[in-house]
């Protein structure tokens, strides 16, 4: 089945679409596209961090591109800390591959999704990159734009427990 004729979980302002979530295991990483990326869903109580990118001017998850030598999940522990200085409490939970579907080319690409908790709240300084950061309820309005598909990944990452 194409991506063409599936539903997307979500689209973006750009036409980039979510157009799966494979809850698999870490060491089953699908084959049949790249998997450039890495994402975090850090969770403080109930509020997931999220990061004001300045060149995308949205709030997404901390996550990025992963780099040559790297596991996804080295990638993720590195962005998380680059973007937000936050560490989580424990070694972060691996959560699925989110398929995308790219626009404008239609390319197809994955991402790996990891979650975590936080304890305590590491001072921000803002970098290059990243502007501001915010722990988000999910339902509450951010300032700016809220990419889409960060918050149904934020949604999908939703720890047990946590209210919805």
């Amino acid at each position: 089945m194409s991506d063409a004729s599936v539903r997307p979980l979500a689209v973006d302002h750009r036409g980039n679409a979510l157009t799966a979530f494979l809850r698999r295991a870490e060491e089953r990483p699908p084959g049949d596209a790249p998997l450039p990326l890495a994402l975090v869903a850090l969770w403080c109580g109930d509020r997931v961090l999220m990061v004001f990118d300045r060149f995308r001017q949205g709030w997404e998850l901390p996550g990025g591109l992963i780099e040559p030598g790297e596991s996804p999940r080295q990638g993720a522990v590195r962005e998380l800390l680059e973007e937000s200085g936050q560490t989580p409490v424990e070694p972060l939970g691996f959560v699925g591959y989110p398929r995308f579907t790219l626009a404008p080319d239609q390319r197809v690409e994955y991402g790996a999704l990891f979650s975590g908790r936080c304890a305590e709240v590491a001072a921000f300084q803002p970098n290059e990159e990243i502007e501001a950061i915010r722990w988000w309820d999910l339902r509450e309005v951010l300032p700016g734009r809220v990419h889409a598909l960060d918050a149904c990944l934020a949604r999908l990452a939703h720890g047990p427990g946590l209210p919805l």
